[in-house]
């Protein structure tokens, strides 16, 4: 894909408001602005971007939960303390404030703007994927959540919370609504589209990938039929190469937030994690060189322990590829879809190709957009450790751990892919003792600020716990 300069979102986001003005309509849709459709597009989807690549401790710890990395010298959030820099609280804000609210008011605008029909739709269409990719986030991470009375503003401050399994039945109901409204024949949001560059025929796989990864994430919870979704997704075209990765390059004069994190920040916080490595150092997987840093030698790789304080220098550092200012943020990928594919083989969904096949492919698409050769892909296929036919474990237990590799940098989805699969085995964490938790806490302002409708939605999903399963982990 060709790269993306994001610097143009910050000079048309300047030009369009000020920053007064642009806080105040993040936090309240009901006041009048005079910014168009394609820069709140363009802002909502680097908020999106950012927030899910970001691994500063106080918004996203995804990649701890996950186990790919672990903490130094401050070791709370790898211990699943969430609370003392109130992570479940600013994740919550941004995914609402800062994605949602741009979203709806981007798309109440769009009818204003004097566009043709096939484009308004589009927008439209453009704009109600990546609402349904953050609900569904939303619910993946907490569960029930506000959802038909939220982004209402002062309107309604304090908004009922919705049951889950309820909003994903709208969220599919969206998603088709957005795919049956593609119209390749017509434009979208042109330059201000900074993944697709107004390529609508992506933007329809994109919408047919959400589609397939909602169906998957319940594929256990029978009265959803997900069998019937993954064929239509698949049959109506969802992600066929690493080029239709739902990704952006970041630039240099607007960085990738890992960069800023750790580079920028001059910030020693993080060494990989044992789980990972030395899952990897195991299987004698080829990406290691890749995910990782050599500083301990060539070859050598020795993950922190999970959970434990962890001296920087004695262990193995994160991959330079993964800290330069202009790597790629991930939100959808091919590997992903077919780690899903397989998953619903193995379950019993008539599809097209085997389980091996699907998981094979998965594999190889990981590798292949990580840079790995040809021949180091062949024999790690053909290992006996990882080869389908001979690899040990139950099906979950094999599909799940080569998922969760592949993962790698997209905590969010390594976290979720062993919730649903239960596995690989992750470690408990030295100092707490804890093992990893199954959901986020409701955020504390949600007990001071709406806490009639909180504690109703902590009683009806069991328990506003760490611990307390979503209502599609029931396997």
């Amino acid at each position: 894909m060709k790269k993306i300069v994001l610097s143009i979102i910050g000079l048309f986001l300047v030009a369009s408001c000020s920053n007064e003005d642009y806080d105040n309509l993040n936090r309240d849709p009901n006041n009048p602005t005079i910014v168009t459709s394609e820069a709140l597009f363009t802002s909502a989807t680097k908020s999106l971007f950012d927030q899910m690549t970001s691994t500063n401790v106080n918004t996203n710890i995804f990649r701890l939960f996950s186990q790919y990395w672990t903490e130094t010298q401050y070791i709370d959030e790898s211990n699943y303390d969430l609370g003392t820099r109130n992570i479940n609280g600013n994740h919550w804000s941004e995914m609402y404030r800062d994605v949602l609210y741009d979203l709806k008011d981007a798309k109440g605008k769009v009818d204003g703007e004097g566009l043709d029909a096939g484009t308004a739709a589009n927008r439209k269409a453009m704009i109600t994927c990546l609402e349904v990719y953050t609900w569904q986030q939303l619910v993946d991470t907490y569960g029930n959540i506000p959802y038909t009375q939220a982004l209402l503003g002062t309107e309604n401050p304090s908004p009922a919370y919705d049951d889950a399994a309820t909003i994903y039945q709208d969220l599919f109901t969206r998603i088709d609504a957005a795919i049956s409204s593609f119209n390749t024949s017509s434009g979208g949001f042109g330059t201000a589209d900074v993944v697709y560059n107004n390529d609508i025929a992506k933007w329809k796989k994109f919408a047919n990938s959400i589609k397939l990864r909602l169906a998957i994430r319940v594929i256990d919870v029978a009265s959803f039929n997900s069998g019937a979704k993954i064929q239509e997704a698949l049959t109506s075209g969802v992600f066929t190469s690493n080029s239709d990765n739902y990704k952006v390059n970041y630039a240099a004069a607007t960085p990738n937030p890992v960069w800023v994190d750790l580079v920028q920040s001059n910030r020693n916080d993080f060494v990989p994690a044992n789980t990972v490595v030395d899952y990897m150092n195991t299987l004698q997987d080829p990406r290691r060189p890749i995910y990782f840093d050599q500083n301990l030698g060539a070859g050598v790789y020795t993950g922190g322990v999970y959970g434990d304080s962890n001296t920087w220098s004695l262990y193995t550092h994160v991959g330079t590829a993964l800290i330069q200012p202009a790597f790629r943020g991930v939100l959808l990928d091919y590997s992903e879809i077919q780690f899903y594919l397989a998953h619903a083989k193995a379950k019993g969904v008539t599809l097209p190709n085997t389980v091996d096949q699907y998981y094979n492919a998965g594999i190889t698409a990981s590798m292949q957009d990580w840079g790995v050769s040809a021949s180091d892909i062949t024999t790690y296929l053909a290992s006996t450790n990882v080869a389908y036919a001979t690899a040990a474990g139950t099906w979950q237990q094999k599909i799940g751990k080569q998922f969760w590799i592949a993962m790698y940098n997209r905590g969010f989805e390594g976290w979720t892919a062993w919730r649903q699969l239960d596995a690989p085995a992750l470690n408990v964490a030295a100092e707490s003792g804890d093992t990893c938790p199954t959901r986020f806490t409701y955020p504390f302002s949600e007990s001071t600020y709406n806490g009639t409708n909180r504690n109703s939605a902590a009683t009806a999903i069991g328990g506003d716990d760490l611990y307390t399963k979503l209502f599609w982990d029931v396997n």
